[in-house]
Order: structure tokens, then sequence, then C-alpha cells
């Protein structure tokens, strides 16, 4: 152990946690200042009646990314968190009638698509050995690396991944690929929905996302034993466990420089509280991060010019009534997918017709429900907010998923809610500070998209760095860890002997 320096970590989110276990491991004093109640940022749960929701991500990938930290700290991560494999991974109905359970190996999947979709299995596996392609190319680079350092381009990888920028699909959109690749416009609405996984537009966004399949397919689905909010809670706890000190209900007011604004000195708290550190790391959202927190220094132009990604609008429902032809993870596609994006993105507001999502965590943990009930997690993709009335979309929207629910259902879903809550974007930026909402900080609407986030690290204050999903590599569970292993190794190459 060196001589300790100090880090005060600004939010105690997935990346926040992460970074916070990765820097004690590796000898550094660790203070985490969270302006909520309790850890966890966007990975929330709460209880309405009977009936028990995560209130934020509903999907988890990569759980070795969480492994790795109790394996770091010399634990056995099944003594502290566990988790179970989904399969199927999700149950996909069409506007037009056809459906389809995704099985969770790839050769199964590219079978049932060719057996319910029509679509040739070979098209299918021929998308996965794609995505597995673009992982290997792009993940050391675009991933794991931080992509403002000159170490990252001249490492074998890098000058890999540079040389293959031609060929992984950054200079076409998702949707003109997906058009060259299948036969049937019921496979490209399948592809083209992992856009939203970072809340893109697949008309939009590059073909390299199609990476994000492979994650989900090759990679695996899986279902933490005691709902999403597990996760966290199982890193603050092993964080707890190393000596991380946390102090919650702490809004940090002020990233305090010094006197020649080059270098971090400290914290304002709100209250008037100076706490003196030697290294920030914001795991706040960049944007308010600049604008808040640092409001005399200039904040870099790919701050200023965000192009926020999507929100939501979720409804967390308790149905007094159980569906078995519903799984954990259900995908009600709209009837024009086009149109629906370009409602979102272009128009700015709630599509007429959009994709619903619902995931019941009941089908996994039946102590999330009553017996015979189920608790819906609803969510529609929407623009983040700027401005719009989102009383009057929130009111239509419920009106739009009852209508199709029932529908498809057969039953009059509004009979059967018996609790309700909701959130949209206006609430979503109030309980976690992100930027209009925007669930995934920045879209990758537009090519060569990595190289336009935020980096790990300022480049003009010392002691400065960032990690969550408004930073690089992104948003999402995974991309929020990859983060903070990114700026955790950048803070251990620059302050340790």
């Amino acid at each position: 152990m060196h001589q300790r320096r100090r880090i005060g970590i600004i939010g105690g989110g997935i990346a926040g946690l992460a970074a916070a276990v990765r820097l004690r491991i590796a000898g550094f004093d660790v203070l985490v200042f969270e302006a909520a109640p309790t850890a966890g940022g966007k990975l929330g749960a709460m209880q309405l009646g009977p009936f028990r929701f995560d209130t934020g991500p509903s999907l988890f990938t990569r759980p070795d990314l969480i492994d790795e930290l109790f394996e770091l700290a010399g634990e056995n991560p099944r003594d502290h968190f566990s988790y179970q494999r989904l399969d199927p991974v999700c149950h996909y109905f069409y506007a037009d009638g056809k459906c389809f359970h995704a099985p969770a190996e790839p050769a199964a999947l590219a079978a049932t698509m060719e057996k319910e979709l029509g679509e040739p299995a070979a098209n299918i596996l021929a998308m996965q050995n794609r995505g597995s392609y673009l992982y290997r190319i792009t993940a050391p680079v675009f991933l794991e690396s931080s992509l403002h350092t000159l170490l990252t381009y001249i490492r074998p990888s890098g000058l890999r991944g540079i040389a293959n920028l031609p060929f992984i699909g950054t200079m076409r959109s998702m949707n003109k690929e997906n058009i060259g690749r299948f036969a049937t416009a019921h496979a490209r609405q399948f592809y083209n929905r992992f856009a939203t996984y970072n809340g893109s537009d697949p008309y939009r966004a590059p073909a390299t996302l199609n990476v994000i399949p492979h994650l989900e397919s090759a990679m695996g689905a899986w279902y933490p034993e005691g709902g999403m909010r597990c996760i966290p809670m199982a890193v603050y706890e092993l964080a707890l466990r190393l000596g991380v000190r946390f102090r919650f209900n702490a809004k940090v007011e002020r990233i305090l420089l010094d006197a020649g604004k080059k270098k971090v000195r400290g914290l304002l708290l709100e209250g008037g509280e100076e706490v003196p550190t030697d290294i920030v790391l914001s795991n706040a959202d960049v944007f308010p991060t600049y604008k808040k927190m640092l409001p005399d220094l200039k904040a870099p132009a790919r701050v200023e010019q965000v192009d926020s990604s999507s929100s939501a609008l979720i409804f967390y429902w308790g149905i007094r009534k159980s569906f078995s032809q519903l799984g954990v993870h259900n995908i009600f596609f709209s009837s024009d997918y086009e149109q629906e994006f370009r409602d979102i993105w272009n128009e700015q507001q709630a599509p007429e017709d959009p994709t619903i999502y619902i995931n019941i965590t009941s089908k996994c943990d039946p102590a999330d429900a009553p017996e015979g009930m189920e608790n819906w997690f609803v969510m529609v993709n929407v623009p983040a907010n700027r401005g719009q009335d989102w009383d009057a979309i929130r009111r239509q929207l419920r009106e739009t998923v009852i209508r199709r629910m029932s529908r498809e259902l057969g039953t009059d879903i509004a009979a059967w809610i018996a609790e309700e809550e909701f959130l949209d974007p206006v609430r979503i930026e109030a309980r976690t500070g992100s930027y209009r909402g925007a669930l995934y900080g920045s879209s990758s609407n537009r090519m060569l998209a990595a190289f336009f986030r935020q980096a790990n690290f300022s480049s003009k204050v010392k002691g400065l760095y960032f990690a969550g999903g408004s930073v690089h590599p992104g948003g999402g569970i995974p991309l929020c860890l990859l983060g903070a292993r990114i700026t955790a190794s950048l803070i251990q190459k620059k302050y340790q002997p």
C-alpha cells in the first residue's frame, strides 16, 4: 500500500460503485458522495402494495464484469451474488400476428426464426458471425480502452481496430446493413431494435452497433436472483467490506479547483461543507457536472453539443392476473418501425404507434407478486425532455398501451390493474440527474459516434475524471462497468508510484 491519495467520487451509480471497488483495492482512500438516500443510481426498486418492481434497467448481460469485482477483492462472487441464464431470452410479438420466443443458443435462434418468421437460418447465423467479428475487433479498442490516449492506438489491438474501420460498418446505418442481410421485414425489425439498447435510432446509428446482439445471444442474458436492484447492492456491500466510505443525502454543489483552475482540490457540498480531495471522479451525468459543478470552467464542445439519447415512459402495473403467453422479457413491435423512430427523433414526440416492452420479474421470482398475479414494468421509448407536455403524453400513451395489450391478450387490461405508478423523462432527470432524462447520456446517431463521447478524464484539469453512461464507452450496465475499469486504470497509472 502506497501513500494513499484521497478520491472523491460523485454519485453511487453502478459505474461509481465499480470504480470505488477497483480504486480501493488499488490502495486509494475512497469516499463516495451520493445525493440520494441509497446507492444504485438508475438501478432502483420500489414496492407498490404486494408488488415489487425494479424501477430502472431490466436486462442483465455480461455478469462476468460483476464477478470480476469480487474476484479482484479475493472473494467468491457466488457467496454474495447469483444469477440465472434466461432461456428463452425474450418473447417477440409482431403487429401482423407473427410471434416467436428467442432461444438463448444462437443455432436454436436461427432455426426458430426460420420456422416462425420465414427468415433463412443461414442469414441469422451469418449475422451471429458478423457480431462475433465486430466484438473481436471493437471491444479491445472501443469498449475496453480509452479512446483519448495514444497508448490505445499503438498497441496491436488498436492498430488492428483502426485498420478495420472501413469494415465494421462505421459509415452506414444499422438499418441499411440489415436490409442487405435479411430477406424478411420481421428479421430486420428484430435486429434494428438493438439500437435502442443504447438509446439510438437504427436508421441513423452506425452498423457497428450490430455488435450488440452478440452480447445478448452469444454471451447470454441473465436474471439476478432478487432482481436488478441486487446488482448495485452487492457491489455496494463489497465496497463497504473493502473500506470505501459513503455519505448519503450528500449533494455535491461544486468541484473545487485551485486558483489557476488547473487542478482539483476538493468538493463543496450542499450546506457549505468543503471536503479536500486529491482526485475527483464524477459518476454524475457529464452535462450537469460541467454546467452545475464547474460553472467557471468552459465545457468541452462534445458536452455542449450533446445529442441526447432517447428516454422512456414507464408504467409500473400490479396486475391481478397471470398470462402464460408472456415471459420475463416481452416485445410488442409497432406496425411501422421507421415511423416510430421518425416520431421520436425527427418530431421529438412520443410515437403514435409505439413498440411496447413488458418486463415481468415475477416470472423468475414469484415473491415479486401475489400468487396468480404479475408485476408489469411497461416501457415505451420516447424522446428526451425538451419541454413536451408529459402529462398529456402519459395519458395518451397509457390509453394506447392498454388498448394494444387488451387486443393482444384478449382481455381488458385496465380492469386488472391493481397498483400503478409511472416514470417519465422529467422524473428521470429529477431523480437521477440525467440531462433531459436521457437514459444513456448521448446517442450513437452519427457515424464514428464513439469518438464524440466525453473522455474518461479531463485534459484541462489535473485530477478530474469521469465514469458512467454519459461518457466513454457509453450507457447500459456492461458499458458502465467497462467505463469504470477504464477510468480506474487511468487513475492508477497516473497516481500510483
